[in-house]
């Protein structure tokens, strides 16, 4: 055995027994919040980055902030309704800091995980860099130029300039609206997304696991270090690697492999998760911890027979999401995020396609625990123009980097099943697509080769679209176009299809438009005026759809039924900010979600529910307020049941089965106040029962808060739903009061929206018109325990009030 060999097992041994010096040694944190106590400024100040430079008069706020979104909205705005109608410009952030005097031999870095848009950085007066992308993240080292001592300040300072507009061609948010650390590292780490993880074989006996590190070493001269990974579930070591080794250069990259007996594989219904828990060691001294989650999992896409993951047959029920957060904007926040992840997953959703841009990173941890499948997707332009002023701008300098680093930061996440690398680039049409896509794919791949790539195309004929004829794409994606799927496997020999959106079929919650028994598309023309046409902008049947778009039904029936589809994205899950197209101001949100920008569902929400979950659903509507002797469509979601019997007033209107290829059964009646009532049965025994009954007058309000205790961390969220009701407690589906707020104790007001999405009402207030008898109140914990009391009211409705508790807990949702 040579000496090298011999040292290394001696230093097994002595791990396994607990007895190797340092493993036990408690490590100070070296990646820490930096989000607290910083100074916001509105406007511009060429002088705002030095150090000496007077803030006392700006703002105090805490991070994540998006300052867009506390503006009013207006059509003059030069982000367009398209980009929200909300204001853009320019704003400043700075922050003082100290630094303890042993923090002088560490390497200290601070991170953004994004900044939208075109950031610079300065500290203590010094210009670190700018990145124009806000979706990316990014490091900084500032270390040269710190103050160590007890009584030095350090001033870090921020420009972030979204004043060229417009920029996109939906809402963007602007400012510091991910969340900021400041990082301690001794002078040998782990690299920054220096470790990377794959399975390379998968069963459910055996697993092995392969890891890449990367090392730094800051200092000159050699050091001799020892690495041990430990591969973990939970808090309990499956098993080890341990390597010693002397760094010579400045990086150094080292394997490691495992093997898993009996793992428990990452799948949608089981998210199980590992850790590796890597340790540097010098001088039996733990140097730099990292920990990298990630599942064992294996997939593949086949052309004829869609979707697999750990060898089995998956359909992907996929939707698509942009990053905004309704009320909250675009700022970050991880309970918004998890609340949003946990309504798809009731509905069935099992995938994510982020659009069009790389997401947050906690919107990704979220889809490894909760089990999502994820599309990580890098641009929605190249270098020919989409918006006036967006990426194409910046791309010669700065689009190998942006997906550089979307894959360096994110390639470890067991939920994401393929890179994209654009959304209907332009470029798909002239031959430049060919040697762009091909830069990208290999760029993506020289960091990934585990996952395949793909890009959202637009165009299906293989002979005109360039992007498909550069030969570098693994997996082929297409945006619309549903009626052309049939001939993709003679179009596409061999190739596998994943639909990148389907749909764009438009509703608003609550609002429904008669008869329905013909299909209304947009006009391409987008010149359908708002203001008389409200019933066709706020259609809830599934019958309206854009010129390019599906009904849900018919676009689902096909992909249900053809197993080489591998699944679908439908635009959009939720509502979101901006992107109204076709309809002018005052619309300024989509109208396009499954559900609202509130997260309450839309009736089609339950179509899915029916067929993608085995719970048992039985959705009747619309509601029973019409004028005497009007002509309504009754429609019923139902699953778990082959017959549906409808009651108006108590007397039968029959029974029915869904015809082939719909998903919904229907009755046409006239309106008399009473009741209606859906009864579901299968072999003729009852499975489920839904009545509604006609509302009265508004008289009261109900609180329905969606937890009743919260973190008292200062960031989490409780979402009151708001409903208005008569004296029996049926919700008055026309209600529009105004509804007032006073929220005390231990939380403040976050938010407010009623999901209308040409409502002018600003989302900062204590108060909010209610739409269609709803409307959502989002409060904030603050940093203390205690409780909060929230109290609605509205003139002429009984009021209510209910209490929240809010509790040191760091952990309350699992």
């Amino acid at each position: 055995m040579s000496d090298m060999k011999f040292i290394k097992f001696f230093l097994i041994v002595l791990m396994y027994l607990g007895l190797l010096p340092g493993c036990s040694q408690k490590q100070i944190p070296s990646r820490i919040d930096f989000d607290l106590n910083w100074k916001f400024y509105l406007g511009d100040d060429s002088l705002a980055y030095t150090p000496s430079y007077d803030d006392s008069g700006w703002r105090e706020l805490d991070l994540p902030h998006d300052w867009s979104i506390e503006g009013e909205f207006s059509v003059s705005h030069p982000a367009t309704p398209e980009g929200g109608a909300l204001p853009t410009g320019i704003g400043w952030y700075r922050k003082d800091f100290r630094l303890a005097p042993g923090d002088k031999n560490k390497q200290i870095y601070i991170d953004f995980d994004g900044v939208f848009c075109n950031s610079k950085v300065w500290i203590n007066g010094v210009y670190l860099g700018n990145r124009p992308y806000g979706y990316s993240s990014f490091r900084y080292d500032l270390t040269p130029f710190l103050n160590f001592d007890d009584d030095a300040n350090n001033c870090i300072a921020v420009r972030v300039d979204n004043s060229a507009q417009p920029a996109s061609r939906w809402y963007t948010g602007s400012g510091i609206y991910r969340h900021v650390w400041l990082v301690r590292k001794n002078s040998i780490h782990v690299d920054h997304w220096g470790l990377f993880v794959t399975t390379s074989i998968v069963d459910s006996l055996n697993a092995n696991v392969d890891l890449k590190i990367k090392i730094c070493k800051i200092h000159d001269g050699p050091a001799n270090i020892t690495v041990r990974s430990d591969l973990m579930d939970g808090s309990r070591v499956l098993t080890s690697s341990l390597d010693t080794l002397q760094l010579i250069s400045p990086v150094t990259e080292l394997g490691q492999t495992f093997n898993v007996t009996n793992p428990l594989l990452w799948y949608v219904d089981s998210p199980h998760l590992y850790t590796i828990r890597t340790r540097i060691l010098e001088n039996n001294q733990i140097i730099d911890e990292y920990e990298t989650p990630f599942g064992i999992r294996s997939f593949r896409f086949d052309s004829e027979k869609g979707f697999f993951i750990n060898g089995k047959h998956l359909k992907i029920h996929g939707v698509n999401q942009h990053h905004d957060l309704g009320a909250l904007g675009a700022a970050v926040n991880t309970r918004a995020m998890e609340r949003q992840l946990e309504i798809l997953k009731d509905m069935g959703c099992n995938a994510i396609r982020m659009a069009h841009n790389p997401p947050a990173p906690e919107l990704l941890d979220l889809c490894d625990q909760l089990g999502f499948l994820v599309i990580d997707e890098a641009f929605d332009e190249w270098k020919r123009t989409k918006a006036q002023k967006g990426y194409h701008l910046y791309w010669d300098e700065w689009h190998l980097k942006d997906l550089q680093d979307m894959v360096l930061r994110d390639r470890n996440h067991p939920s994401i099943i393929a890179w994209s690398i654009g959304n209907e680039i332009p470029e798909q049409f002239d031959s430049t697509g060919i040697a762009i896509a091909r830069e990208l794919v290999k760029a993506a791949k020289e960091l990934d080769p585990s996952r395949p790539v793909t890009a959202a195309l637009t165009e299906t004929d293989p002979k005109k679209n360039f992007i498909y004829q550069s030969g570098a794409l693994d997996l082929l994606c297409f945006n619309y176009k549903h009626k052309e799927y049939l001939q993709f496997p003679s179009r596409y020999p061999g190739e596998c299809l994943l639909p990148s959106e389907n749909m764009s079929a438009i509703s608003s919650r609550g609002h429904y438009d008669f008869p329905s028994d013909s299909i209304r598309v947009w006009p391409p023309a987008y010149n359908v005026p708002f203001e008389g046409n409200e019933d066709f902008i706020a259609s809830a049947f599934d019958n309206v759809h854009a010129y390019w778009g599906a009904t849900h039904e018919e676009t689902w029936g096909l992909v249900k039924n053809n197993d080489f589809i591998s699944g679908m994205f439908i635009w959009s899950g939720f509502d979101y900010l901006g992107e109204p197209i076709p309809y002018p101001f005052p619309a300024k949100s989509s109208y396009l979600g499954i559900i609202d920008l509130c997260g309450f569902p839309k009736d089609v929400y339950y179509m899915y529910q029916s067929e993608w979950t085995d719970k048992t659903v039985l959705h009747l509507f619309p509601h029973w307020n019409w004028k005497i002797g009007q002509t309504v469509d009754l429609w019923v979601y139902y699953n778990q049941a082959d017959e549906v019997e409808l009651f108006v007033n108590n007397v039968s209107q029959g029974r029915k089965s869904k015809p082939e290829g719909t998903f919904h059964v229907m009755w046409r009646v006239p309106f008399r106040p009473g009741s209606i009532k859906a009864v579901s049965y299968r072999a003729g025994k009852k499975v489920a029962e839904k009545e509604i009954h006609t509302a009265g007058p508004a008289r009261k309000i109900e609180l329905e808060a969606d937890r009743t205790v919260i973190n008292a961390d200062g960031k989490d969220l409780v979402f009151i739903t708001v409903k208005i009701t008569d004296e029996q407690g049926n919700l008055v589906p026309t209600a529009d009061n105004l509804v007032h707020f006073d929220v005390t104790g231990a939380g403040e007001i976050a938010g407010v929206d009623n999901g209308y999405q040409a409502s002018l009402e600003s989302f900062k207030t204590n108060h909010r018109k209610a739409f269609n008898g709803m409307c959502l109140l989002i409060v904030k914990s603050t940093n203390k325990a205690g409780k909060i009391k929230i109290n609605a009211y509205s003139k002429g409705l009984t009021n209510q009030e209910i209490i929240v508790e809010v509790d040191k807990i760091n952990e309350i949702r699992r």
